[in-house]
């Protein structure tokens, strides 16, 4: 089977970035040490070349992941090898996932790649769900890293036909926790907001679904794809959750335009590199801090602060107020865990050049 690669979202001005005696392909799902890509011929099985190998093991950030556009080559013993990871567009990435932590927060510095080169990052939260201040944090937190990735999200407010009162209240909590976002409410089920969401899947965009276990991802990438290409579950009746159906990230075309990546669910998320990203999420908060008295307020108590003022009115809810806090502090932890492995990666590549230095100068005659 052929492809049209500019139907995958392949443009010309990659082409530059390959190098000599490769062809461009898209990784669909990865494995240990290999990954599943589409080219232009068909479908393939593509090992890691040792470059790949070499920059992932500087860096997990640099290995390859699904949505990434690759260099792949034909090699003469009859297999193919992933030979570079094209440079991305955008990349959605989460911080280290530890079970232990540290003043609270969790996190080794190092970043996961869960999609590449992805356009839109579709939040699914459930709707039986979305009204707890966990899950209203979780969207807050999905979003964050939505922006920070270069994509745009959407929040999705999924199996609505379960909600029968409240929804209006429901998605008016859900746009304060995201303001400035799309948010819709969908059931895949009943087929209701599927064709709003299909809309952002226009010609070759690429959209990536990221939510916990439970929320009908792959029963809304089923409804998109017209048929069934991802495996579900019924929801337990005794919480209304479900359970791990996805276990690997997949790209799927689909008939009718667009890619969309299915992904497991996300259980613990830890920011990466984040600033904007915050920033967006709580542009209401910020616009509050820039009319507190004092520059460096810390809305706590100081006098004139615009943030408590709206807090105890009640334009501000506390949770929202707390979330940001948490966010915050995570995203300076995290930064601060990342420059140091930097600085640490940069002195051990010093020692290096400063032993060749001397090595070298012992052998000059």
């Amino acid at each position: 089977m052929s492809y049209d690669l500019s139907l995958l979202g392949w443009t010309e001005s990659r082409s530059f970035q390959l190098p000599d005696g490769t062809v461009p392909a898209r990784v669909a799902r990865v494995d240990r040490g290999a990954a599943e890509v589409i080219a232009a011929d068909g479908q393939h099985h593509a090992r890691y070349g040792a470059s790949v190998r070499r920059a992932a093991a500087a860096d997990p950030v640099a290995l390859p992941c699904v949505g990434d556009w690759v260099a792949l080559r034909w090699l003469p013993e009859g297999r193919h090898e992933l030979e570079a990871v094209l440079p991305r567009t955008t990349a959605f990435v989460r911080g280290g996932v530890s079970r232990h932590s540290v003043g609270g927060l969790s996190g080794d510095g190092q970043g996961q790649v869960l999609a590449a080169n992805v356009d839109v990052v579709f939040v699914a939260e459930p709707s039986m769900h979305a009204t707890d201040y966990a899950d209203l944090g979780r969207i807050e937190r999905l979003v964050a890293l939505a922006w920070e990735s270069g994509g745009t999200p959407v929040v999705l407010v999924t199996k609505s036909d379960l909600f029968e009162q409240g929804l209006d209240d429901l998605m008016a909590d859900v746009r304060t926790a995201a303001p400035g976002v799309d948010v819709h409410a969908v059931s895949s089920q009943r087929g209701e907001g599927v064709e709003i969401v299909r809309g952002y899947l226009e010609g070759s965009r690429t959209a990536v679904v990221l939510g916990p276990s439970g929320a009908g991802k792959s029963t809304l990438v089923n409804a998109l794809a017209d048929t069934s290409v991802m495996e579900t579950q019924q929801v337990r009746a005794a919480d209304g959750r479900g359970r791990h159906t996805t276990v690997h990230r997949e790209l799927i075309p689909l008939p009718g335009g667009g890619l969309v990546i299915d992904t497991p669910g996300i259980r613990r998320i830890g920011l990466y590199d984040m600033s904007d990203g915050v920033d967006l999420v709580f542009s209401d908060v910020e616009e509050l801090a820039l009319r507190c008295r004092f520059g460096d307020c810390g809305h706590d108590s100081e006098p004139g602060c615009a943030v408590r003022a709206a807090v105890e009115s009640g334009d501000l809810p506390q949770r929202r107020l707390e979330s940001w806090r948490k966010l915050q502090r995570e995203a300076a932890w995290m930064a601060a865990r990342t420059d140091a492995r930097a600085r640490k990666e940069l002195q051990s590549k010093w020692k290096v050049i400063t032993k060749e230095m001397r090595r070298s100068g012992r052998n000059r005659p």
